[in-house]
């Protein structure tokens, strides 16, 4: 049966893992490393570049590199985290024309999915290179707070990937699967999980087999991004201070300071203070500029303070919805890169009153969850039993605005559920459902996940047409909402779709374009390894040439000089096949070169193939070989 692969879909690093000999393990990447970082970039050749290549290089192409895709999943242009973060990057962000985000790359627009399958179809590619087999099914993670905007966006990622996307799991449920997998007692565990881009707590009843989300809560718009931010500013204040230039503005030194802040953040972790060296940062008319500075970690725990505080609310409120106190949480499991932070761990542990878990690897601990998860859904693991909770509320728009909740946050998934409505005013033959997630009373005050209308009601007094509406969760935690009339049983529903505005048409569209970008970089490293191979090819001929021309026949020699003429001339072109061709051929000839050189020594072996033997002369001594 072919491997289902678990994938940490990150902000700032995705991670693939896969069950082998019933363990999971992390897939390593092309390039050998276990992360791959979530970057995208086009470079001047118009090529494609994704993961640790894109990385390196986004100083010198900063405007044509794209990272943190996953913080405009499912979000619209003018939602206010989008407004925030494009002035924060060296990329740009526009607005599509359903007024959903897109980014730009080489002047072409794509929007957050098509990004993300970028970095999905690299690790498909890489998977399927470590494994030696097709790859075509995933198991893919997402914060528990993401909506269903941002769940279906990633699913449809998956899709133009060229995966069927088997199950979207939430991350701090995946990582208790990978810390609770070999636990046999019972216990509550808290997940506190602080990524790049995103903060998730959950609160689950783990043990033997069973994996129960009690509550789960958190802020999809607080992580390392913010962290690193903070430093920037702080940098770029002190500069414009300082120079009176302000660094943000220039999109090379913004993208030179994010990778200095984020050095530095990484590097506070483990030390006190850390010098932080950018020379030629600016320059103005009395010439360049450099920025030297000595940052802190006392300095950076005061700049980053609020941001730790703010994960505390999300703690509390899991919490007050599990009905629990801190006291009675048994393990705190600490997952992403962000809780190497001392003052992060210094938080969590005055928060519980208790040491955090450090048992697993926070970056790849989501990734190994997924993995197991794949391996239930395949049948290699058995007697898990996972019980996940949808992290918003459900609801519908009532008369006056009101927001009538359908399914309660924190309710175990998958589930349905029905009830019946009637119409507000007398002889009303149509009624618009509208559908919202969130907390808030009034439905003006929560996130439209969709509308549709429901005609053809048969002319009563309101109040007697029975409408009944029904939500139905899946297990992914995607919703699909149906409307019927009682009278006449004609119904309509939604399945509710992300807001990156992608059709299924439009999905499919671009799913064809991936597999044509893939078929086009094949070729393309095809082409560039033939031109290496004749590269190298016509370099041996020269140099056999030059160190052996005066042995070789002249003839030979002659052929030689025109091989490889011809071998330099068809690599200009494009024609792999005329390449290799060529390159074979001078290959063939090269070694006449080693049967002429040899035909031209002295014989030096006797008349019958032994050597000659000669006694020792008077000063030999002849050894004696003793076993």
């Amino acid at each position: 049966m072919a491997k289902i692969i678990g994938i940490d879909l990150g902000t700032t690093n995705s991670v693939a893992a896969v069950m082998s000999g019933g363990e999971p393990i992390v897939i390593p990447s092309a390039e050998g490393e276990r992360l791959v970082p979530s970057v995208v970039a086009v470079n001047k050749n118009h090529e494609r570049l994704v993961g640790r290549v894109a990385r390196n290089q986004a100083i010198i192409n900063a405007q044509n590199t794209v990272f943190s895709i996953k913080r405009f999943m499912g979000r619209k242009a003018d939602d206010a985290e989008v407004e925030r973060t494009k002035k924060r990057v060296p990329y740009t962000v526009a607005e599509g024309t359903n007024g959903d985000v897109r980014v730009v790359l080489d002047d072409k627009e794509y929007s957050p999915p098509e990004v993300s399958a970028m970095i999905l179809a690299k690790i498909k590619a890489d998977a399927e290179a470590y494994l030696g087999e097709p790859v075509t099914q995933a198991v893919i993670t997402v914060p528990a707070y993401f909506n269903d905007a941002q769940r279906n966006a990633t699913k449809d990622a998956g899709k133009i990937a060229g995966l069927e996307v088997l199950r979207i799991i939430n991350e701090p449920t995946a990582s208790s699967l990978a810390y609770g997998l070999d636990k046999k007692k019972n216990e509550i565990i808290a997940v506190y999980d602080l990524g790049g881009g995103t903060f998730d707590i959950s609160i689950l009843d783990v043990g033997d087999g069973v994996f129960q989300v009690r509550s789960t809560s958190g802020d999809t718009f607080l992580g390392g991004d913010d962290f690193d931010q903070r430093i920037m500013d702080f940098l770029a204040d002190t500069f414009q201070k300082d120079n009176g230039i302000d660094l943000r503005k220039d999109r090379q030194a913004l993208q030179r300071l994010k990778e200095a802040s984020e050095k530095a953040k990484i590097e506070l972790s483990t030390t006190m203070q850390t010098e932080i060296n950018l020379p030629y940062i600016t320059a103005d008319a009395s010439g360049p500029k450099h920025l030297v500075t000595t940052l802190t970690r006392s300095k950076l725990e005061q700049i980053t303070g609020d941001l730790v505080d703010r994960t505390i609310a999300p703690l509390k409120q899991a919490l007050a919805d599990a009905g629990l106190q801190a006291g009675q949480i048994n393990e705190v499991v600490m997952v992403g890169g962000m809780t190497r932070m001392p003052a992060v761990q210094d938080r969590v542990r005055s928060f519980f009153g208790k040491e955090p878990h450090k048992g697993v690897n926070p970056d790849e601990v989501v990734a190994i969850g997924a993995a197991i998860q794949a391996g239930v859904l395949g049948g290699e693991v058995k007697d898990i039993l996972l019980l996940d909770v949808t992290p918003l509320s459900l609801s519908i728009e009532t008369l006056g605005g009101v927001a009538t909740p359908q399914i309660e946050r924190n309710t175990t998934i998958p589930t349905r559920k029905s009830q019946v409505f009637s119409t507000a005013s007398d002889s009303q033959t149509q009624v618009e459902i509208h559908i919202l997630q969130g907390e808030r009373p009034m439905a003006v005050d929560n996130k439209t996940l969709g509308k549709f209308i429901l005609d053809g009601i048969p002319p009563a007094p309101r109040g007697v047409p029975q409408i009944e509406v029904t939500f139905d969760i899946d297990a992914n935690g995607i919703l699909k909402v149906t409307a019927k009339d009682k009278a006449t049983g004609r119904s309509q529903h939604i399945t509710i779709t992300a807001s990156s505005g992608l059709s299924d048409k439009e999905v499919e569209k671009m799913r064809q374009d991936a597999e044509a970008h893939a078929d086009e970089d094949r070729k393309r490293k095809e082409l560039i390894e033939a031109r290496n191979q004749a590269d190298n090819t016509a370099y041996a001929a020269e140099k056999a040439l030059k160190e052996f021309g005066d042995k070789v026949p002249a003839e030979i020699r002659s052929e030689i000089e025109t091989k490889t003429a011809e071998v330099k001339e068809k690599a200009r072109g494009d024609d792999v096949a005329a390449i290799k061709s060529a390159t074979e051929a001078l290959g063939e000839v090269i070694q006449k070169i080693g049967a002429a050189v040899y035909q031209g020594q002295p014989d030096s072996a006797a008349p019958g193939g032994e050597p000659e033997s000669k006694s020792a002369g008077p000063d030999v001594v002849e050894g004696e070989v003793k076993e």
